[in-house]
């Protein structure tokens, strides 16, 4: 008899450790194609960005968006990461920042934050790469490489660390064991209005006023020179985004593992569809009919999806799809709202990237203080009887307050030391010429002028 029960026992402890490792490996492949698809959103980027400037400037943007990419991920490896999760183990965590993990020490002892390196590092290259739109076609690539340094080594690491590490400001657990705040209740961010797309979106504001407009571009008379070189790839460029929001917000579920999991993953897909859908008609609708240009405004209708998308992104797990749409709807109002003020402003931000990710990610952390039913979504909303208000609007105050400083503190000396803006006669003969092999984007593009002649 006790060799039967052996037996059984060896059994169990056999079929608990294939489950385990089951799940271990369903986690891991989920967060393998989130993450894919999260990386894929930079070719997203790229396209729009391109889109959106002028032909003579095409290569630049391009090579902005590739530095990105290779320096953010660079500097998530020595020193991002550590900053945003690294835990100590040998001593209680602050408040402040991580302070373990530097170049990946100590992850061969717990294999699967590989996975979520890689997931989140996707994560840490947008915040940079939503700044790069923003100062397009007049920004020197030493100023803008400083930036992003800067950005993916500390800025956007520590609001990580407060919101998503599980020991920051915004998101603790007490000595009782329970999840708290600085104001007392946690803060609600599923996969990053607030936390990556505000902070992309304050930087990009903070850039686009101290780099200042292109050269000439609030004449009157030559408004038609800063259009677009092309459309089609600005809507390229917003599906391929789309697209890889699909990784972007289901993937915050970071496991795939359970029934829970799984359900959640579904309706914040479904989330992720119908609030941008819904956004996007507002702003064609707006731009046809009642704010200028009162025509079928393509390239509106473009930010006015990823408007609904980044509006979204914080609620897409908390609250129920009619909820998602009203998200979207006052999303659309938000963006058009805040992209008519810059232009009032005369701020020059190439692809309105503040009014889609700032403004709108402002008011996605909002949204969750009064959507979300805390018995049906897990939210808690304010029409539901909920307090979140006050922790989402803490979380507003505290990014904004550490992005624009830092941000300043970084873009002014080097507007100052001639390390950041082009010079005018730089700028009228456009990037490519002047720094780039070849010296044009396109084979069939009309042949540009010698870089003495520029000169």
């Amino acid at each position: 008899m006790s060799t039967l029960e052996g037996r059984v026992e060896a059994l169990e402890a056999n079929l608990g450790q294939k489950i385990a490792d089951y799940d271990e490996a369903l986690d891991t492949i989920w967060m393998l194609l989130a993450a894919s698809l999260v990386f894929f959103m930079h070719s997203g980027f790229s396209m729009l960005e391109t889109g959106c400037v002028r032909h003579k400037n095409t290569q630049n943007i391009l090579a902005k968006n590739l530095i990105v990419v290779t320096v953010g991920f660079l500097c998530w490896y020595i020193i991002g990461y550590p900053l945003a999760f690294g835990a100590p183990t040998a001593s209680e965590p602050t408040r402040f920042a991580g302070a373990n993990n530097f170049a990946m020490d100590g992850f061969w002892d717990a294999p699967s934050s590989f996975r979520n390196w890689l997931f989140q590092g996707a994560f840490c290259a947008t915040g940079a790469t939503i700044v790069s739109g923003s100062m397009a076609e007049r920004t020197q690539l030493k100023g803008f490489i400083t930036y992003t340094t800067l950005m993916t080594s500390f800025i956007y690491p520590i609001v990580i660390w407060w919101g998503w590490s599980g020991n920051g400001i915004f998101n603790y657990t007490d000595d009782n064991g329970v999840s708290t705040s600085m104001t007392g209740t946690p803060l609600m961010d599923f996969a990053g209005s607030g936390l990556v797309h505000l902070v992309g979106g304050i930087g990009a504001l903070c850039g686009a006023v101290i780099v200042g407009p292109r050269a000439g571009r609030w004449e009157p008379e030559k408004q038609e020179e800063f259009e677009g070189h092309s459309i089609p790839f600005c809507v390229l460029g917003t599906f391929f985004l789309w697209f890889g929001w699909y990784g972007f917000n289901p993937g915050s579920t970071l496991e795939m593992h359970s029934v829970g999991a799984a359900n959640t993953a579904g309706i914040v897909a479904v989330n992720t569809t119908l609030a941008p859908c819904v956004a996007g008609l507002v702003v064609f609708f707006l731009r046809a009919k009642v704010c200028p240009p009162r025509l079928l405004d393509v390239g509106g209708f473009c930010n006015g999806i990823l408007a609904g998308l980044v509006s979204i992104t914080a609620g897409c797990g908390f609250v129920k799809s009619w909820e998602a749409l009203i998200i979207g709807f006052i999303g659309g109002f938000v963006y058009q709202g805040a992209s008519m003020l810059l232009r009032k402003l005369k701020v020059d931000d190439v692809v309105d990237a503040f009014p889609v990710h700032g403004a709108c990610g402002v008011w996605g952390l909002l949204a969750l203080g009064f959507f979300g039913n805390p018995d049906e979504t897990g939210g808690n909303g304010a029409f539901y009887g909920g307090d979140q208000i006050s922790i989402q609007i803490f979380a507003v105050f505290m990014i904004v307050m550490w992005v624009t400083p830092l941000s300043i503190a970084i873009m002014l000396p080097l507007r100052l030391l001639g390390a950041l803006r082009h010079s005018d006669e730089f700028q009228e003969a456009g990037a490519d010429l002047m720094e780039h092999s070849p010296p044009k984007a396109y084979s069939q593009q009309t042949a540009s002028p010698s870089k003495e002649t520029a000169m």
